[in-house]
């Protein structure tokens, strides 16, 4: 296969290039229509209590109340006359609108739970209509039309789910621009001086640039026919800058490396393409597998970073297999074009380059250079023994954002938070007295201030004297009780509250499904812990696999499954440390809270896929010069020699990418962010630096042990980056200068 890519790369360069220009052109026209195809939320499993729950009281109720106005008027308070008329307007403007139901407020019902405790705020409940999409658009054009000051002396802020959902779209958009601002500036700049020429540093931004383009025409078409979210963007931004770049910096440094040997253009592209390229086919393979586990999850925005991650990895290694190979063809010794002042030539030729010292070091003592890092490792892991989790809501926001300010008035002002209220439907008809009996005991559980239903309001465990119920929450096929409580919304206490609920037997004959906030968090826990063993399976089997056809040993994936295991620990740790326990909250601007629970489950598919990818880069080297005669020790030195400055700098670059999402303002963006971009040089740097040497040198032959029936299957099926001719004479041309004659070949 790698010898048809290079024959076609030879014969037909200047074709593949112009079909490649063609193919990215027509990725892009479609890509531009991605962001209107893509949603917000996509946290919940559809399939869960709580989403049937909602889906009932939309089909029969009118919809839960997603959108919550909060109304403050001057000191008359909102009984003021002028106000009552102002509020009395407003509700009549809202319930004309075609897209939105259940329009309730203080001043059509007095009911004092709508009325903060200074009389000075009142709230108006809606609920907005549409999908994900549509919901987006309609509670923009209601909060853009209806807030702000109005007659009367009221001033109209929103709230609510949707309006929380609304803003944080707003912000990540924003949070990606000023991300590509700073990573694709940053990244040409590091690329520029790890090559010391323009040609070969605008190569591998080209790889990206095609990445991701051709990813958000990936998005598109999926957002055509299923959920995708909109966060999906900020992966394939920061991954596909990252791989296409560490591919293309690894085939650009090894096609260098032939030209310095002395090999023609059309012998160092066939050499490139069997070795480099086989490096980049498996990392792919590996680094695709570990992001396609996120497609087992039931809710959809940990499925769209499967596509994205998926989509985004596929386009970059073929496009630096077919476009890259084509470039070096029609560039030739030009790729070394438009040099810089600052690579300087090598003197010391017989000198082992800085990470083959480093790993020389490391092997004459393993243990006593392991064990320090090891231990560090450890301890930045060990926040994960006190870590929680959560699901997004508007204290990811800044404070200063409007719907995360009128949460924080609603729970201060007013008696309880119809907006985290647990909803309870039972979708069948349900006699008065019976329906008393459970609202009644519903009330007396710990936490809960009233349950409101048709047959009456109920409070401490009786009916209470605040009115007869409301009759829209009964219908003759079904009943819905409001259960509003007074513990704070997803803390413990509430989730409990949730199991409780649901443990109390509804009305006979009856079967009740329990939603809300509170509800959706323990469903969205309990569907992702109930996938992650198969998703952290399938990762675990068929990253094995893979690095078993391209190692033909079963202890080299086994080593690699514990020491990524490690540095995914560490990152994990530490990002527990920031944003849950709040260490760095300040200069980072962010509140502390328990960690958003798909937002982790995706930094860890991430971090273990970019783990695997750095992974291939090393062992590749290794196993090449083990396989040409090396001893054991020997071929990680010279292997570390030749690609630690590779890896170092793709760590630097990926990082870039990812760091650049820490400047976000929302925070389980910042937490990808960072979390991403600590994985990348923990892996590169103490993992391949330093724990990789050590477990090669303690384990020594065995490192490339298999059993013999799998021996004799890798010599007939695997892979390995060796390619059939012999190499150039010369050595590495070293990441961050000009190409030199000659380096000894160990």
């Amino acid at each position: 296969m790698f010898e048809r890519i290079a024959d076609l790369a030879i014969r037909r360069s200047r074709l593949v290039l112009v079909v490649a220009a063609v193919a990215v052109v027509l990725m892009g026209v479609l890509g531009v229509g991605a962001f209107g195809k893509l949603l917000g939320g996509g946290y919940d499993d559809p399939a869960s209590q709580s989403t049937r729950a909602a889906n009932v009281i939309d089909d029969k109720f009118g919809g839960e109340t997603n959108l919550i106005l909060l109304a403050e008027a001057g000191p008359g308070g909102v009984d003021a006359p002028a106000a009552r008329a102002a509020g009395t307007s407003l509700v009549a403007d809202l319930k004309k609108e075609k897209t939105l139901d259940n329009v309730v407020s203080y001043w059509d019902t007095a009911s004092p739970d709508l009325r903060a405790g200074n009389g000075r705020e009142a709230m108006v409940l809606l609920h907005v209509k549409g999908d994900d999409t549509e919901r987006d658009d309609n509670a923009k054009a209601v909060i853009d039309h209806y807030t702000g000051s109005r007659d009367g002396g009221l001033t109209v802020r929103a709230g609510g789910g949707a309006a929380v959902t609304s803003e944080m779209g707003t912000q990540s958009g924003k949070d990606l621009e000023l991300a590509e601002s700073l990573a694709i500036p940053l990244t040409l700049i590091l690329l520029l001086f790890i090559f010391g020429s323009v040609v070969s540093a605008l190569l591998p931004l080209a790889i990206g640039v095609i990445a991701i383009t051709g990813t958000f025409a990936e998005l598109f078409v999926l957002g055509s026919v299923t959920d995708v979210s909109v966060f999906a963007i900020n992966l394939t931004t920061a991954l596909g800058l990252g791989l296409g770049i560490d591919y293309a910096l690894l085939m650009v440094n090894r096609f260098r490396e032939q030209l310095a040997g002395g090999a023609s253009v059309e012998d160092a592209v066939r050499r490139t393409v069997h070795t480099a390229g086989r490096t980049v086919a498996f990392s792919a393979a590996t680094v695709a597998a570990a992001l396609a586990a996120l497609l087992v999850f039931p809710q959809y925005f940990l499925r769209s970073f499967g596509y994205a991650g998926v989509g985004v990895v596929v386009i970059a290694a073929l496009s630096t297999l077919f476009v890259m190979p084509a470039l070096f063809v029609v560039l030739g010794h030009r790729v070394n074009s438009g040099r810089l002042p600052w690579p300087k030539a090598r003197t010391d030729s017989g000198r082992v380059p800085l990470w083959g010292r480093l790993a020389g070091a490391v092997m004459r003592r393993p243990a006593l250079t392991a064990v320090p890092v090891l231990a560090v490792l450890l301890v930045a892991a060990s926040p994960l023994l006190g870590i929680t989790f959560g699901t997004p809501d508007e204290r990811v926001l800044p404070k200063d954002a409007e719907s995360r300010q009128v949460s924080a008035a609603l729970r201060a002002d007013f008696d309880g938070n119809d907006d985290a209220a647990l909803h309870v439907v039972i979708d069948r008809p349900v006699a008065k007295a019976p329906l008393a009996v459970y609202a009644t005991e519903l009330s007396g559980l710990k936490g809960v201030l009233r349950v409101e239903t048709s047959a009456g309001t109920y409070t401490a465990g009786r009916a209470s004297a605040a009115g007869p119920g409301d009759p829209a929450l009964g219908r003759a096929d079904a009943q819905r009780i409001t259960v509003v409580g007074s513990l704070t919304p997803k803390s413990d206490q509430a989730q409990r509250l949730v199991g409780t609920v649901r443990g109390i037997a509804p009305p006979p004959g009856t079967h009740a499904l329990v939603g809300g906030t509170d509800a959706e968090l323990v469903d969205s826990k309990h569907a992702i812990g109930a996938r992650l063993p198969l998703a952290i399976g399938l990762v675990a089997l068929t990253t094995f696999v893979l690095l078993f056809l391209f190692t033909g040993s079963v202890v080299q994936p086994l080593r690699a499954l514990v020491l990524n295991m490690v540095s995914l620990g560490a990152t994990l740790g530490v990002m527990t440390w920031i944003f849950q326990d709040g260490h760095l909250s300040g200069p980072l601007g962010f509140t502390a809270q328990p960690m958003e629970v798909s937002m982790t489950v995706l930094m860890f598919c991430i971090a273990f896929a970019l783990s695997m990818d750095y992974e291939v880069f090393v062992t590749s080297r290794i196993k090449e010069l083990h396989d040409q005669g090396e001893d054991n020790a020997d071929a990680v030195t010279h292997g570390l020699g030749h690609t630690g400055r590779i890896v170092t700098a793709a760590a630097c670059l990926l990082a870039v990418s990812f760091f650049a999402f820490g400047t976000a303002k929302l925070s389980f963006t910042q937490m990808f962010g960072l979390g991403s971009g600590l994985a990348v040089l923990i892996d590169a740097v103490a993992v391949r630096g330093v724990l990789v040497p050590a477990a090669m040198r303690l384990l020594g032959r065995t490192a490339w042990y298999a059993p013999g029936f799998l021996r004799r299957f890798h010599d007939r099926f695997g892979l390995s980056e060796s390619a059939p001719e012999p190499a150039p004479a010369a050595g590495p041309v070293p990441v961050g200068r000009a190409p030199y004659a000659r380096e000894p070949h160990h």
